[in-house]
């Protein structure tokens, strides 16, 4: 299992208690985060990649199946696009990664801080970057640049694993028309909607979850 950004291993307690019946359960903390904190420098995704492909390696784990939330599924598309056979069945609920739309209000707050920030001291922009990043120490703001930088959609044509993606109709972090993209990138991929759920759906309704989850993967 592999957590979102800003998030830990932890976050999928409420799934490790469950599958742990049926399955040799495996939830990281990816570096930066929960009790794998300290970044010697700005891991970009490539390196959350080889993070991930190690840990595999170390464990002794071949070909398992994978369960990704928001950023953890940047690491799984790139992953399988580039070694097919490191992952099984794949869940991704909530992914980022996918370009998002531009709308021209956007637009205009981009181009504006591109503008003025040239002029000004960068402490006077602190409104124009999000609290996630201002959250971030110096050498994990690099590394959240390079990553959300980083665009997959031509990349969703190289998944060919079996995968199941889930989404909450109230996700305002990752809007369902990036899940409906998705369903159409992956061939054969399955999606499933929660009407009653946000970004961390898996927590809104962790028995739906579980079970449809459970079904995918022993099917």
């Amino acid at each position: 299992m592999l957590h979102g950004y800003l998030s830990c291993k932890e976050s999928f307690t409420l799934q490790t208690q469950y599958f742990k019946r049926y399955f040799d359960v495996h939830a990281i903390d990816l570096k930066g985060f929960g009790e794998n904190r300290g970044m010697e420098y700005p891991y970009s995704l490539s390196d959350y990649v080889k993070e991930v492909k190690d840990y595999l390696n170390d464990k002794g784990i071949v070909r398992p199946h994978v369960i990704g939330h928001s950023f953890g599924c940047r690491i799984i598309i790139k992953a399988v696009s580039e070694t097919p056979e490191i992952f099984n069945k794949i869940v991704l609920t909530g992914a980022a990664g996918l370009k998002p739309k531009s709308s021209l209000v956007k637009l205009v707050k981009r181009v504006s801080f591109k503008t003025l920030k040239k002029f000004f001291p960068s402490e006077k922009f602190e409104k124009f970057y999000s609290s996630d990043y201002l959250s971030l120490s110096p050498v994990m703001r690099e590394s959240f640049i390079k990553i959300v930088n980083e665009h997959l959609d031509d990349r969703l044509k190289d998944v060919k694993n079996q995968t199941l993606i889930i989404f909450g109709k109230r996700d305002k972090e990752t809007p369902v028309y990036m899940a409906k993209k998705l369903n159409k990138g992956i061939l054969g991929s399955k999606l499933v909607i929660y009407p009653n759920a946000g970004h961390f759906c898996f927590i809104d309704q962790p028995l739906k979850f579980n079970m449809e989850v459970r079904e995918f993967l022993l099917s």
